[in-house]
Protein backbone atom coordinates (compact mmCIF):
# COMPACT_ATOMS: atom_id res chain seq x y z
CA UNK A 1 0.00 0.00 0.00
CA UNK A 2 3.14 2.67 0.61
CA UNK A 3 4.33 1.79 -2.56
CA UNK A 4 0.97 2.85 -4.48
CA UNK A 5 0.88 5.82 -2.08
CA UNK A 6 4.25 6.84 -3.41
CA UNK A 7 3.31 6.09 -7.18
CA UNK A 8 0.17 8.57 -6.66
CA UNK A 9 2.20 11.27 -4.75
CA UNK A 10 5.16 11.08 -7.18
CA UNK A 11 2.43 11.05 -10.26
CA UNK A 12 0.51 14.04 -8.61
CA UNK A 13 4.04 16.12 -8.12
CA UNK A 14 4.83 14.83 -12.20
CA UNK A 15 1.70 16.67 -13.20
CA UNK A 16 1.68 19.42 -10.91
CA UNK A 17 5.63 20.10 -12.19
CA UNK A 18 4.93 19.46 -15.94
CA UNK A 19 1.49 21.64 -15.52
CA UNK A 20 3.13 24.87 -14.23
CA UNK A 21 5.77 24.53 -16.80
CA UNK A 22 3.54 24.80 -20.11
CA UNK A 23 0.69 26.59 -18.39
CA UNK A 24 1.69 30.13 -19.11
CA UNK A 25 -0.42 31.77 -21.16
CA UNK A 26 -2.98 28.46 -21.39
CA UNK A 27 -7.11 28.65 -21.44
CA UNK A 28 -8.90 25.94 -20.75
CA UNK A 29 -12.55 25.98 -21.79
CA UNK A 30 -15.13 24.24 -19.20
CA UNK A 31 -18.65 22.67 -20.50
CA UNK A 32 -20.76 22.14 -18.06
CA UNK A 33 -23.76 19.87 -18.60
CA UNK A 34 -25.64 21.67 -15.44
CA UNK A 35 -24.95 22.86 -12.36
CA UNK A 36 -28.22 21.03 -10.87
CA UNK A 37 -26.30 19.04 -8.60
CA UNK A 38 -24.39 20.96 -5.73
CA UNK A 39 -20.87 18.82 -6.10
CA UNK A 40 -20.24 20.57 -9.92
CA UNK A 41 -19.75 23.59 -7.72
CA UNK A 42 -17.35 21.76 -6.26
CA UNK A 43 -15.55 20.28 -9.10
CA UNK A 44 -15.56 23.87 -10.63
CA UNK A 45 -13.87 25.59 -7.33
CA UNK A 46 -10.90 22.75 -7.79
CA UNK A 47 -10.63 23.40 -11.41
CA UNK A 48 -10.86 26.87 -10.67
CA UNK A 49 -7.82 26.53 -8.15
CA UNK A 50 -5.19 24.09 -10.18
CA UNK A 51 -5.62 27.00 -13.44
CA UNK A 52 -4.82 29.76 -11.05
CA UNK A 53 -2.25 27.91 -9.13
CA UNK A 54 -0.76 27.00 -13.23
CA UNK A 55 -1.03 30.71 -14.25
CA UNK A 56 -3.32 29.63 -16.74
CA UNK A 57 -7.06 30.64 -17.32
CA UNK A 58 -10.66 29.50 -17.04
CA UNK A 59 -13.11 30.20 -19.13
CA UNK A 60 -16.75 27.99 -18.83
CA UNK A 61 -20.31 27.09 -20.22
CA UNK A 62 -23.35 25.83 -18.85
CA UNK A 63 -25.39 23.77 -20.51
CA UNK A 64 -28.34 23.37 -18.32
CA UNK A 65 -28.77 20.06 -19.65
CA UNK A 66 -29.32 20.77 -23.50
CA UNK A 67 -27.56 18.53 -25.46
CA UNK A 68 -28.00 20.89 -28.04
CA UNK A 69 -26.72 23.99 -25.99
CA UNK A 70 -23.70 22.19 -25.36
CA UNK A 71 -22.43 21.75 -28.90
CA UNK A 72 -22.97 25.71 -29.17
CA UNK A 73 -20.67 26.30 -25.86
CA UNK A 74 -17.99 24.14 -27.23
CA UNK A 75 -17.57 26.26 -30.18
CA UNK A 76 -17.91 29.18 -28.44
CA UNK A 77 -15.22 28.23 -26.21
CA UNK A 78 -12.66 27.22 -29.01
CA UNK A 79 -14.08 30.89 -30.96
CA UNK A 80 -12.71 32.46 -27.35
CA UNK A 81 -9.34 30.83 -27.99
CA UNK A 82 -9.13 27.56 -25.27
CA UNK A 83 -6.02 25.94 -25.84
CA UNK A 84 -7.81 22.52 -24.41
CA UNK A 85 -11.24 21.72 -22.89
CA UNK A 86 -12.63 20.30 -20.05
CA UNK A 87 -16.18 18.95 -21.11
CA UNK A 88 -19.14 17.11 -18.66
CA UNK A 89 -21.11 15.18 -21.44
CA UNK A 90 -24.79 16.21 -21.04
CA UNK A 91 -25.29 13.01 -23.65
CA UNK A 92 -22.31 11.03 -24.79
CA UNK A 93 -23.03 10.51 -28.72
CA UNK A 94 -25.10 14.28 -29.20
CA UNK A 95 -21.40 15.86 -28.02
CA UNK A 96 -19.37 13.64 -30.87
CA UNK A 97 -19.65 16.62 -33.63
CA UNK A 98 -18.26 19.08 -31.39
CA UNK A 99 -15.26 16.65 -30.10
CA UNK A 100 -14.28 16.32 -33.57
CA UNK A 101 -14.41 19.82 -34.32
CA UNK A 102 -11.76 20.23 -30.98
CA UNK A 103 -10.04 17.30 -32.71
CA UNK A 104 -9.45 18.88 -36.36
CA UNK A 105 -8.37 22.28 -34.89
CA UNK A 106 -6.09 20.03 -32.86
CA UNK A 107 -7.19 21.04 -29.35
CA UNK A 108 -7.23 18.32 -26.74
CA UNK A 109 -10.47 17.54 -24.89
CA UNK A 110 -10.71 15.85 -21.52
CA UNK A 111 -13.90 13.97 -20.74
CA UNK A 112 -14.75 14.52 -17.51
CA UNK A 113 -16.61 11.92 -14.82
CA UNK A 114 -18.77 10.97 -17.92
CA UNK A 115 -17.54 9.06 -21.00
CA UNK A 116 -17.10 10.96 -24.16
CA UNK A 117 -16.83 8.17 -26.66
CA UNK A 118 -14.09 9.57 -28.99
CA UNK A 119 -10.47 8.94 -29.51
CA UNK A 120 -9.94 12.47 -29.28
CA UNK A 121 -11.22 12.81 -25.85
CA UNK A 122 -8.98 11.55 -22.71
CA UNK A 123 -11.42 10.01 -19.91
CA UNK A 124 -11.01 10.60 -16.61
CA UNK A 125 -13.12 9.21 -13.86
CA UNK A 126 -14.06 7.33 -10.18
CA UNK A 127 -14.50 3.83 -11.09
CA UNK A 128 -17.95 3.99 -11.79
CA UNK A 129 -18.83 -0.20 -11.79
CA UNK A 130 -16.89 -0.23 -8.32
CA UNK A 131 -19.59 2.90 -7.83
CA UNK A 132 -22.43 0.90 -8.13
CA UNK A 133 -20.54 -2.31 -6.56
CA UNK A 134 -20.45 -0.34 -3.28
CA UNK A 135 -24.17 0.79 -3.57
CA UNK A 136 -25.31 -2.60 -3.61
CA UNK A 137 -23.14 -4.29 -1.10
CA UNK A 138 -24.27 -1.30 1.62
CA UNK A 139 -27.87 -2.09 0.89
CA UNK A 140 -27.43 -5.77 0.71
CA UNK A 141 -26.32 -5.30 4.02
CA UNK A 142 -29.37 -4.15 5.27
CA UNK A 143 -31.49 -5.60 3.40
CA UNK A 144 -30.12 -9.36 1.83
CA UNK A 145 -33.19 -10.21 0.28
CA UNK A 146 -36.52 -8.83 -0.65
CA UNK A 147 -38.02 -6.67 -3.52
CA UNK A 148 -35.55 -4.28 -4.96
CA UNK A 149 -36.12 -1.59 -7.17
CA UNK A 150 -33.15 0.35 -8.97
CA UNK A 151 -33.44 4.55 -10.12
CA UNK A 152 -30.76 4.39 -12.60
CA UNK A 153 -29.21 7.81 -14.19
CA UNK A 154 -29.93 9.40 -17.20
CA UNK A 155 -30.29 7.03 -20.09
CA UNK A 156 -27.78 9.46 -22.28
CA UNK A 157 -25.49 8.88 -19.97
CA UNK A 158 -22.89 5.95 -19.98
CA UNK A 159 -22.04 6.35 -16.37
CA UNK A 160 -26.06 4.64 -15.52
CA UNK A 161 -25.25 1.69 -17.35
CA UNK A 162 -21.92 0.91 -15.31
CA UNK A 163 -23.06 1.78 -12.49
CA UNK A 164 -26.14 -0.56 -12.58
CA UNK A 165 -23.61 -3.02 -14.40
CA UNK A 166 -21.49 -2.77 -10.77
CA UNK A 167 -24.37 -3.24 -8.56
CA UNK A 168 -25.81 -6.30 -10.76
CA UNK A 169 -22.44 -8.10 -10.24
CA UNK A 170 -22.87 -7.81 -6.61
CA UNK A 171 -26.57 -9.16 -6.23
CA UNK A 172 -26.74 -11.56 -8.85
CA UNK A 173 -26.55 -14.33 -6.34
CA UNK A 174 -29.46 -13.37 -5.17
CA UNK A 175 -31.38 -12.74 -7.64
CA UNK A 176 -30.81 -15.67 -9.62
CA UNK A 177 -31.46 -17.63 -6.81
CA UNK A 178 -34.82 -15.48 -6.00
CA UNK A 179 -34.27 -14.11 -2.62
CA UNK A 180 -33.89 -10.75 -4.79
CA UNK A 181 -36.76 -9.72 -6.65
CA UNK A 182 -36.16 -6.74 -8.93
CA UNK A 183 -39.69 -5.08 -8.89
CA UNK A 184 -39.10 -1.77 -10.73
CA UNK A 185 -36.11 -0.64 -12.47
CA UNK A 186 -36.23 2.84 -14.78
CA UNK A 187 -33.85 5.60 -15.99
CA UNK A 188 -33.76 8.99 -14.46
CA UNK A 189 -34.23 11.51 -17.29
CA UNK A 190 -31.73 14.07 -16.60
CA UNK A 191 -30.81 12.69 -13.56
CA UNK A 192 -33.25 15.30 -12.07
CA UNK A 193 -34.55 14.47 -8.64
CA UNK A 194 -38.06 15.01 -9.37
CA UNK A 195 -37.91 12.23 -12.42
CA UNK A 196 -36.72 9.69 -9.94
CA UNK A 197 -39.13 11.01 -7.60
CA UNK A 198 -42.51 10.12 -9.92
CA UNK A 199 -40.67 6.77 -10.85
CA UNK A 200 -40.23 5.97 -7.23
CA UNK A 201 -43.96 6.73 -6.78
CA UNK A 202 -44.88 4.43 -9.20
CA UNK A 203 -43.27 1.18 -8.12
CA UNK A 204 -43.96 1.96 -4.83
CA UNK A 205 -48.09 2.13 -6.33
CA UNK A 206 -47.21 -1.21 -8.69
CA UNK A 207 -46.21 -3.11 -5.86
CA UNK A 208 -48.43 -1.78 -2.52
CA UNK A 209 -45.73 0.05 -1.03
CA UNK A 210 -44.00 -3.54 -0.76
CA UNK A 211 -40.29 -2.16 -1.67
CA UNK A 212 -37.65 -3.45 0.56
CA UNK A 213 -34.46 -1.79 -0.70
CA UNK A 214 -33.95 0.78 -3.63
CA UNK A 215 -30.24 1.36 -5.33
CA UNK A 216 -30.61 4.71 -6.35
CA UNK A 217 -27.52 6.06 -8.60
CA UNK A 218 -26.71 9.43 -7.35
CA UNK A 219 -27.50 11.70 -3.93
CA UNK A 220 -30.12 13.46 -6.46
CA UNK A 221 -31.78 10.26 -7.51
CA UNK A 222 -31.79 9.13 -3.94
CA UNK A 223 -33.19 12.95 -2.44
CA UNK A 224 -36.08 12.14 -4.63
CA UNK A 225 -36.54 8.22 -4.04
CA UNK A 226 -36.64 9.17 -0.18
CA UNK A 227 -39.47 11.68 -0.90
CA UNK A 228 -41.39 9.22 -1.99
CA UNK A 229 -40.43 6.88 0.34
CA UNK A 230 -41.62 9.57 3.27
CA UNK A 231 -44.94 10.41 1.45
CA UNK A 232 -45.84 6.96 2.73
CA UNK A 233 -44.09 7.01 5.81
CA UNK A 234 -41.52 4.65 4.47
CA UNK A 235 -38.50 6.63 4.98
CA UNK A 236 -35.99 5.14 7.31
CA UNK A 237 -37.08 1.80 6.94
CA UNK A 238 -36.20 1.48 3.60
CA UNK A 239 -32.39 1.18 2.55
CA UNK A 240 -31.35 3.73 -0.18
CA UNK A 241 -27.94 4.39 -1.88
CA UNK A 242 -26.35 7.34 -3.58
CA UNK A 243 -23.27 8.70 -4.45
CA UNK A 244 -21.36 12.32 -4.53
CA UNK A 245 -21.23 12.89 -0.88
CA UNK A 246 -23.78 16.15 -1.14
CA UNK A 247 -24.34 17.79 1.72
CA UNK A 248 -28.12 16.62 1.57
CA UNK A 249 -27.44 13.15 1.31
CA UNK A 250 -25.02 13.05 4.27
CA UNK A 251 -27.51 14.60 6.42
CA UNK A 252 -29.73 12.17 5.67
CA UNK A 253 -27.15 9.24 6.45
CA UNK A 254 -26.94 10.60 10.02
CA UNK A 255 -30.61 11.13 9.88
CA UNK A 256 -31.26 7.52 9.05
CA UNK A 257 -33.13 8.04 5.76
CA UNK A 258 -30.36 7.17 3.45
CA UNK A 259 -27.60 4.25 3.73
CA UNK A 260 -24.67 5.16 1.81
CA UNK A 261 -23.42 8.00 -0.34
CA UNK A 262 -20.24 6.75 -2.20
CA UNK A 263 -17.52 9.64 -2.05
CA UNK A 264 -15.78 10.75 -5.12
CA UNK A 265 -13.57 12.97 -4.07
CA UNK A 266 -14.61 15.94 -6.58
CA UNK A 267 -12.02 18.00 -5.37
CA UNK A 268 -9.45 15.62 -6.33
CA UNK A 269 -10.88 14.69 -9.82
CA UNK A 270 -10.95 18.68 -11.18
CA UNK A 271 -7.03 18.54 -9.88
CA UNK A 272 -6.47 15.68 -11.98
CA UNK A 273 -8.21 16.81 -14.58
CA UNK A 274 -7.14 20.46 -14.69
CA UNK A 275 -3.47 19.17 -14.89
CA UNK A 276 -4.38 16.60 -18.02
CA UNK A 277 -5.44 19.02 -19.57
CA UNK A 278 -2.42 21.41 -19.17
CA UNK A 279 -0.07 18.87 -19.59
CA UNK A 280 -1.90 17.97 -23.31
CA UNK A 281 -2.11 20.95 -24.35
CA UNK A 282 1.52 21.42 -23.65
CA UNK A 283 2.24 19.32 -26.24
CA UNK A 284 2.37 15.52 -24.46
CA UNK A 285 0.46 12.27 -25.66
CA UNK A 286 -2.08 11.19 -23.75
CA UNK A 287 0.28 7.81 -23.26
CA UNK A 288 2.64 10.49 -21.34
CA UNK A 289 -0.18 11.40 -18.62
CA UNK A 290 1.20 9.51 -15.31
CA UNK A 291 -1.72 7.15 -14.01
CA UNK A 292 -2.63 6.31 -17.58
CA UNK A 293 -4.59 3.32 -18.42
CA UNK A 294 -6.57 1.69 -21.84
CA UNK A 295 -10.04 1.63 -21.49
CA UNK A 296 -12.51 0.28 -24.17
CA UNK A 297 -15.71 -0.49 -22.16
CA UNK A 298 -18.11 1.54 -23.31
CA UNK A 299 -21.20 1.11 -25.77
CA UNK A 300 -19.19 1.31 -28.93
CA UNK A 301 -15.91 -0.33 -27.82
CA UNK A 302 -14.03 2.53 -28.74
CA UNK A 303 -10.48 2.53 -27.41
CA UNK A 304 -9.38 5.55 -25.18
CA UNK A 305 -6.61 6.82 -22.65
CA UNK A 306 -8.10 7.14 -19.15
CA UNK A 307 -7.19 7.56 -15.65
CA UNK A 308 -9.69 6.04 -13.08
CA UNK A 309 -9.70 7.50 -9.31
CA UNK A 310 -11.25 5.50 -6.29
CA UNK A 311 -14.13 5.85 -4.71
CA UNK A 312 -15.07 5.69 -0.82
CA UNK A 313 -18.36 4.66 0.83
CA UNK A 314 -19.47 6.79 3.50
CA UNK A 315 -22.03 5.03 5.80
CA UNK A 316 -23.46 6.52 9.17
CA UNK A 317 -20.43 4.22 10.63
CA UNK A 318 -17.57 6.55 9.05
CA UNK A 319 -18.94 10.11 8.66
CA UNK A 320 -16.38 11.28 10.75
CA UNK A 321 -13.88 10.59 7.29
CA UNK A 322 -15.42 13.05 5.10
CA UNK A 323 -15.89 15.74 8.19
CA UNK A 324 -12.20 14.98 8.72
CA UNK A 325 -11.45 15.54 5.34
CA UNK A 326 -12.53 19.31 5.18
CA UNK A 327 -15.46 18.02 3.01
CA UNK A 328 -18.61 19.17 5.48
CA UNK A 329 -18.83 20.19 8.54
CA UNK A 330 -20.19 18.30 11.81
CA UNK A 331 -22.78 20.78 11.93
CA UNK A 332 -24.19 20.16 8.51
CA UNK A 333 -24.00 16.61 9.09
CA UNK A 334 -25.93 16.42 12.38
CA UNK A 335 -28.19 18.85 11.85
CA UNK A 336 -31.64 17.68 13.32
CA UNK A 337 -30.18 14.37 14.12
CA UNK A 338 -31.07 12.91 17.56
CA UNK A 339 -28.45 13.16 20.14
CA UNK A 340 -27.00 9.75 20.88
CA UNK A 341 -28.23 8.34 17.80
CA UNK A 342 -25.27 8.30 15.69
CA UNK A 343 -21.52 8.31 17.09
CA UNK A 344 -19.69 11.54 15.25
CA UNK A 345 -22.80 13.87 16.71
CA UNK A 346 -22.18 12.95 20.36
Amino acid sequence: MKSVLRLMAGAAIFLTVQSAAVAADLVVGVSWSNFQEERWKTDEAAIKKALEAAGAKYISADAQSSAAKQLTDVESLISQGANALIVLAQDNDAIGPAIQKAADEGIPVVGYDRLIEHPGAFYITFDNKEVGRIQAREVYKVKPEGNYVFIKGSSTDPNADFLFAGAQEVLKEGIDSGTIKNVGEAYTDGWKPENAQKNMEQFLTANDNKVDAVVAANDGTAGGAIAALSAQGLAGSVPVSGQDADHAALNRIALGTQTVSVWKDSRELGKRATEIALLLAGGKTMADVPGVTDFKDGPKGVDMKSVFLTPVAITKDNLNVIIDSGWISKDTVCQGVKAGSVPVCN
